[in-house]
């Protein structure tokens, strides 16, 4: 048993300092990587609240370990794990909900603000980031504040979202005038 123990330690050992050469010895900006993250970021939270379909589900990984979950106004919370079950979800509350938008092409939260942005890498492919965000009603005259949560993962050569999670204060509405 003692030689399995010390076999693992062995393998694990390896591994790791494996995984620390490969990392280290490539250059990685992770400024570059940040800006990249964030532009997708922007462009999926665009492509929602625009109810744009086909722009919003190329910024998600299609796998089996994608999830999603956000709060609800009603204090309920929904949760999807995988693509197909947020595809079924969030894709066809986007497809359903057109009436949301004033016209095309139209946000329904056209201003969103970000603060306290922490990022964290774990190699050059992966990132968890967090932050609190602020979304405009479609009049502007109010904003929610949600908590957000994103992991990321480059595949392709692009970042691509794993992870969403969304907890919105829908109780205390900020007055638009108190956030510009």
């Amino acid at each position: 048993m003692k030689t399995y123990y010390a076999s693992f330690a062995l393998l694990i050992g390896c591994c790791f300092s494996s995984c620390q050469t490969s990392q280290s010895s490539t250059p990685f900006d992770e400024e570059k990587a940040k800006a990249e993250i964030m532009a997708t970021i922007q462009e999926e939270t665009d492509c929602f609240f625009r109810r744009d379909y086909n722009c919003w589900q190329d910024k998600f990984v299609h796998n089996d370990y994608a999830y999603q979950a956000w709060s609800n106004s009603d204090g309920t919370f929904d949760a999807s794990v995988g693509w197909n079950a947020i595809n079924n979800n969030l894709g066809k509350y986007i497809k359903e909900n057109p009436e949301e938008k004033e016209a095309e092409g139209v946000s329904s939260h056209p201003v969103v603000k970000r603060e306290n942005l922490k990022v964290r890498f774990f190699g050059n492919n992966t990132a968890h980031l967090t932050w609190d965000q602020f979304n405009s009603d479609s009049k502007k005259t109010y904003y929610l504040h949600s908590k957000e949560v994103r992991l990321m993962e480059k595949a392709d050569g692009k970042w691509k979202i794993v992870n969403v999670s969304a907890f919105w204060n829908y109780k205390n509405k900020i007055p638009f005038k108190d956030k510009m």
